[in-house]
């Protein structure tokens, strides 16, 4: 079903519940158990059906799926009968498919959009936030789901902070259902297409832009001053191991690295370019790499200067691009409007309706 959906811009509402498909995790070889009332599909149709809740073990062994001891093939879909499941100690609703693919075992939640947004903003923004900053989270978490329908081939999402944090089925607080039903049915949009809605935890002073984070322009990711986020002043000392395996994923080998050097900022004041000096010589990282560079060794965000060459000294948390939540907090508490949140970190873009419809 989800294979090959659209979202299109209408004037109208979402006329019917969308499924998302979310990678819980990636399993290799090995036992995982979760609980439940199913019917449990497998290839060749219904294998159990259980009135009340029972435990499965289901192995992913030798290249194949087992459950309950015996070999049930490449895949299997866990119904629930009633209410939710657990896997690992951890509630969701909707149900549950596992696919063997590549050598491991993917375990994917297929749950309905506005439920699954029940389960990210526990992880993305505490509740305590003002109500005007849970919506604007709501609207970009939304968004940045549909943007993301059809991206793989088994789901659409990953549960980590890689895609967006979820946490299935938890105690919701009801200050995060309320934002979630007030801004039902609306994304943020560019050109008539989703915007890529990226956002983060706090900008530092002053959110950056697309181009000169990840190398990529967008029109409406731009850097512009960030007030009323924390700001908060961090230090990080790199240890000499993390240092050298992030050295190796650019394919370089500096031998026992010595100092880093800022060689150039960013329009925000980002690290632009960096210098790292070794025993076997040196290298000059820049945009994007430098950005992932920094990230792997543990430098919460990019904007930072070095400190006596070695240590890194920095504000924020996150790339900086987009929505500041920290941010979005200040200003909604100054009085702005969830809509007038997402203009100000989005500029150029407009609050549209959308409906889901399967490409023929």
């Amino acid at each position: 079903m989800m294979r090959g959906l659209v979202v299109l811009l209408w004037l109208f509402s979402l006329a019917f519940a969308l499924e998302l498909r979310v990678l819980l995790f990636e399993a290799p070889e090995g036992e995982v158990r979760l609980f439940g009332s199913h019917a449990v599909w497998g290839p060749a149709g219904v294998l159990f059906s259980r009135e009340g809740p029972a435990e499965y073990r289901v192995r992913y062994a030798r290249g194949q799926l087992w459950l309950e001891g015996k070999p049930v093939g490449d895949r299997l879909s866990f119904v629930p009968r009633g209410g939710d499941f657990a896997v690992r100690d951890r509630r969701y609703a909707g149900f549950l498919r596992v696919r063997v693919r590549e050598g491991k075992a993917l375990w994917v939640n297929v749950v309905e959009l506005e439920t699954y947004l029940e389960g990210v903003l526990p992880g993305e923004m505490p509740a305590s936030f003002p109500m005007e900053a849970l919506k604007a989270q709501a609207v970009i978490a939304r968004t940045y789901a549909l943007s993301r329908l059809g991206s793989h081939p088994d789901y659409d999402l990953c549960a980590s902070s890689r895609c967006q944090v979820y946490l299935g089925k938890t105690e919701v607080n009801p200050r995060y259902r309320a934002a979630i039903r007030a801004t039902a049915g609306r994304l943020l949009a560019y050109a008539g297409r989703p915007v890529k809605a990226v956002y983060h935890a706090d900008s530092g002073g002053r959110t950056a832009s697309s181009d000169e984070v990840w190398g990529k322009t967008y029109p409406y990711l731009k850097t512009q001053p960030d007030p009323y986020t924390r700001a908060r002043l961090w230090r990080v000392t790199p240890e000499a191991n993390a240092v050298r395996a992030a050295l190796v994923r650019f394919g370089l080998d500096l031998g026992q690295v010595a100092a880093f050097e800022v060689l150039d900022r960013t329009e925000s004041g980002r690290i632009g370019a960096l210098r790292v000096r070794g025993s076997k010589g040196e290298a000059v990282l820049r945009v994007p790499e430098v950005t992932s560079f920094l990230r792997a060794l543990g430098l919460p965000s990019t904007l930072a200067r070095t400190e006596d060459g070695w240590t890194f000294v920095g504000r924020g948390s996150g790339h900086g691009v987009g929505l500041s939540q920290w941010g979005a907090r200040g200003l909604a508490e100054r009085g702005y409007a969830w809509r007038a949140i997402l203009g100000y970190y989005y500029p150029g873009t407009v609050l549209a309706p959308y409906v889901v419809e399967a490409r023929r």
